[in-house]
């Protein structure tokens, strides 16, 4: 299917500005909207605005430090008695000073979370997107409001972005303009771990085989499944890089060959994969991963490892069904783990020739396309599918 929209109206735009609302932080996890952002910093003056930090400060402040040419992260500072509605006008002050300063003669909002409604009423956008990455409302401690928050946030939006094709089935009946951008690679960057190199001074003393994993360690993640596969595996050192977010973490399994090797910046992880020999994901199926297009696949594969996963919808259609990604269950796990490690990466060629068809650069300019048609149109659009895969 088309890519790209063709419309001859487009014009150029001297002073564009995008304010992108997250609820992740852009030191968090390196993953979608990092990547999107960086890249809209070609195009736009990008501002990435956090949620709220509460601290001792005697009234509202912006912190704003430049992360990339043309890219800003700002971080409301609220004090820690403002509450409630307060939160909401209080950032709302701020963000239309914010905007108010920057000269710009268009305007983009980007909506990652429905919840950024509640103090951007005041902005008059010349586009506003909604690059619906994940269902939020399913995930573990989701605000009650989100959902309701969600469905204004479609009356709003020009045009709706989804990160993988199950969420785009999910929400393509609720708007007239949505297109389905699945996760994407870096392949250059994850290319780096085919190179032979040096372990990292954490990782070194850590035996082989490797299986490893990285990426949030949260209610997604399949705690029993890693416990028991880890038992069944006991010459196998498991590895695991990441954030351990609302679970506690003495509720992971331990073990002498269980290694949790806590968060790592994004330049690094090419490394530590160079070390491993197999890369797994046993992502629990639940109802916070019916919709995932986990980013760590086309990144596990690019880094020349052998993949096993288990059943999330989007890695069997996508690269279950092409024979580019082991899927098994919680009883199979060890067997296709121990069948990924005996054969090591044998479809190199094939994986090469399906990530060339994927790139972030690419997205984004397709992504870019149909946001210079929204704003000379501002029509309903029927809907249509960016297929990557």
């Amino acid at each position: 299917m088309d890519h790209t929209v063709s419309n001859p109206l487009l014009v150029p735009l001297d002073n564009p500005l995008l304010i992108c609302f997250s609820h992740l932080r852009w030191d968090f996890v390196f993953q979608r909207p990092q990547h999107l952002m960086t890249r809209a910093a070609a195009d736009y003056t990008v501002v990435f605005f956090e949620e709220p930090v509460f601290e001792t400060v005697p009234s509202p402040l912006l912190r704003r430090k430049t992360v990339a040419p043309g890219l800003e992260v700002t971080t409301p500072i609220l004090p820690h008695l403002v509450s409630g509605i307060e939160v909401d006008r209080a950032i709302a002050i701020l963000l239309e000073n914010l905007v108010a300063g920057i000269e710009h003669d268009h305007l983009v909002t980007w909506y990652y979370t429905p919840m950024a409604l509640k103090f951007t009423t005041a902005l008059h956008e010349d586009v506003c997107v909604y690059d619906c990455m994940d269902e939020l409302s399913a995930f573990k401690n989701a605000p009650p409001e989100l959902t309701r928050l969600e469905e204004q946030l479609f009356s709003k939006a020009d045009v709706v972005f989804t990160g993988g094709m199950s969420l785009y089935e999910s929400k393509r009946t609720r708007h007239h303009s949505v297109y389905a951008f699945p996760s994407s690679i870096d392949t250059a960057h994850f290319h780096q771990a085919r190179r032979p190199q040096a372990d990292p001074a954490d990782q070194q003393t850590i035996a082989h085989p490797r299986v490893g994993f990285f990426g949030v360690i949260d209610e997604r993640f399949d705690i029993d499944l890693m416990a028991r596969t880890v038992a069944a595996m006991p010459t196998v050192q498991f590895v695991t890089i990441g954030p351990v977010v609302k679970i506690d973490p003495a509720t992971l399994p331990a073990g002498p060959n269980i290694h949790w090797l806590g968060a790592k910046r994004y330049a690094e992880l090419p490394r530590y994969m160079a070390g491993w020999d197999v890369g797994w994901m046993p992502f629990a199926l639940n109802d916070a991963t019916r919709y995932i297009s986990p980013t760590k696949t086309p990144e596990f594969l690019a880094g020349g490892l052998p993949v096993v996963s288990t059943a999330i919808v989007d890695v069997v259609q996508t690269y279950g069904r092409r024979g580019l990604v082991e899927i098994a269950d919680t009883g199979s796990m060890p067997a296709a783990l121990s069948t990924a490690l005996c054969k090591g990466c044998s479809e190199t060629a094939r994986v090469d020739a399906f990530l060339s068809e994927m790139s972030w650069d690419s997205t984004w300019s397709a992504m870019q396309d149909l946001l210079k048609s929204a704003k000379v149109l501002r029509l309903p659009k029927f809907s249509r599918m960016v297929d990557h895969v």
